[in-house]
């Protein structure tokens, strides 16, 4: 659905009279020319006249069934379908939302939930097209960016991938360290062999050895069988430590070791293994301060940044929030069978004016939920919630001050309370873990999970 509507036609086919003069008021009140239609064949002739901004259907006009309502649904010219019904039964609410109604309202129409809705219309601006999701090899990583801070990264891409030297990421959570490690891996000799990643922080310590070496039958209790490690199953390709700031000194030293001698033992075992493999690690950790503070071992920092590549957060890469937008609407909208077709430019400026605290992965998730909520293939201001904190409602005070809006839903409540309880302990993940009463791996985990970077950031 969607289209470019010219601005100014609201097509109406009622149920009755009164409900087509309250529908043309309120069309004129919105600046809209109203134009009524006594009938589907009149309604079709308005349409072959010229595409509308908004349609208004009466489920209950003559003649108005399901495979008349889902062509309009299909029609570009229909610009934004508005449903009303003298009941909304669960069929008909079903079948708003199959055609990608802006909404399905109750008759006797109100005059105030058909403003909102065409409000809602009106007052976005002109609408941006999303270009159709696809193409280009299926396998290859996607890094979107024609700004300058992409532009560094891109180089320094390019200038190693062919090289075996060990590579280390830097950046805030949620910019995307994942997908260079993954892009250096398909740009070099090795993208025919496997890319393995590991994320050191959601693993707990005590299983992260046996995890990246793999172990002997009977090395410790409860290992009933041998085990093939992390660093053996990316034999002759690429290694991702993902968080390696998060890593014991005793495993660091273990790492050092095994980049110095490209070998490996297995946790319990005897046998040294011949290693091929090319290590890339990213931490969001601020690893020289670490090794100032005696938290990471020297050595290990500077065998691995002998490349170092510091992606930029995204609320400083400009007029790439467009692209990678519009990149991920194609992305859900396909794969929710939901195509969208354009987003307004108000829906931009809000997205625009936005810190991005967790960075693209929290743009993702805030396109997910958007391309679900848009009701007429067409993604609106209204569809965004940015941040799970976001106010609705001005600030109060007094007991109910912390209180969360009954609109969020369950994930975005344990989101918010994850933010607070950290701001609330200077970012210390340990104290936070302690007072939320989980594990600190578990805390890690729901971190990046949610693309919370609470401030004052602390290990």
């Amino acid at each position: 659905m969607g289209g470019s509507p010219s601005p100014g036609r609201l097509l109406i086919l009622a149920g009755d009279p009164e409900q087509a003069r309250t529908a043309a008021g309120v069309a004129s009140e919105a600046g809209l020319e109203p134009e009524i239609a006594a009938d589907l064949t009149g309604l079709l002739g308005l349409l072959g006249r010229g595409p509308a901004a908004v349609t208004l259907v009466s489920l209950a006009a003559p003649g108005m069934e399901e495979p008349l309502v889902r062509r309009l649904g299909g029609e570009p010219r229909t610009g934004g379908l508005v449903l009303s019904a003298p009941g909304i039964t669960l069929d008909r609410a079903l079948l708003a939302e199959e055609v990608g109604a802006l909404a399905l309202l109750r008759e006797p129409l109100e005059a105030e939930p058909f403003a909102e809705r065409l409000r809602a219309v009106v007052d976005e601006g002109t609408q941006v097209v999303v270009p159709p999701a696809g193409g280009g090899d299926p396998d290859r990583p996607r890094l979107l960016g024609s700004g300058p801070a992409m532009a560094t990264v891109f180089e320094g891409i390019a200038r190693v991938a062919r090289t075996p030297s060990t590579v280390l990421i830097t950046g805030e959570s949620g910019t995307g360290k994942e997908v260079v490690a993954q892009a250096l891996h398909w740009a070099s000799d090795r993208r025919a062999r496997p890319f393995v990643a590991v994320n050191c922080a959601a693993i707990p310590e005590h299983l992260l050895e046996s995890e990246l070496f793999g172990h002997e039958r009977g090395a410790f209790t409860g290992a009933v069988a041998s085990r093939t490690g992390r660093f053996e199953r990316a034999q002759g390709g690429t290694l991702f430590l993902d968080e390696i700031g998060d890593m014991s000194l005793v495993l660091q030293a273990k790492i050092l070791r095994v980049l110095e001698e490209r070998r490996l033992e297995r946790v319990g075992g005897e046998r040294a293994l011949d290693l091929d493999v090319r290590l890339v690690a990213a931490t969001h950790q601020p690893l020289r301060e670490r090794t100032r503070e005696g938290r990471f071992r020297e050595d290990l920092f500077y065998r691995l940044a002998v490349v170092e590549l510091a992606l930029p957060p995204l609320r400083e890469r400009g007029d790439d929030l467009r692209e990678l937008t519009l990149h991920f609407l194609g992305i859900f909208g396909e794969r929710y069978g939901r195509p969208v077709q354009g987003i307004t430019e108000q829906a931009l400026e809000r997205l625009a004016a936005h810190t991005w605290p967790g960075n693209v992965r929290e743009l993702r998730n805030v396109l997910d939920r958007a391309v679900l909520m848009a009701s007429d293939g067409v993604v609106r201001a209204g569809d965004l919630r940015l941040g799970a904190g976001a106010p609705t409602a001005a600030p109060r005070s007094g007991p109910e001050a912390g209180a969360y809006p009954v609109s969020l839903s369950l994930a975005e409540v344990e989101a918010e309370h994850i933010r607070r309880v950290l701001d609330s302990v200077g970012g210390h993940m340990g104290r936070a873990a302690e007072g939320l009463g989980i594990h600190r791996n578990t805390l890690t985990r729901k971190v990046q999970e949610y693309g919370l970077q609470p401030r004052g950031e602390q290990a």
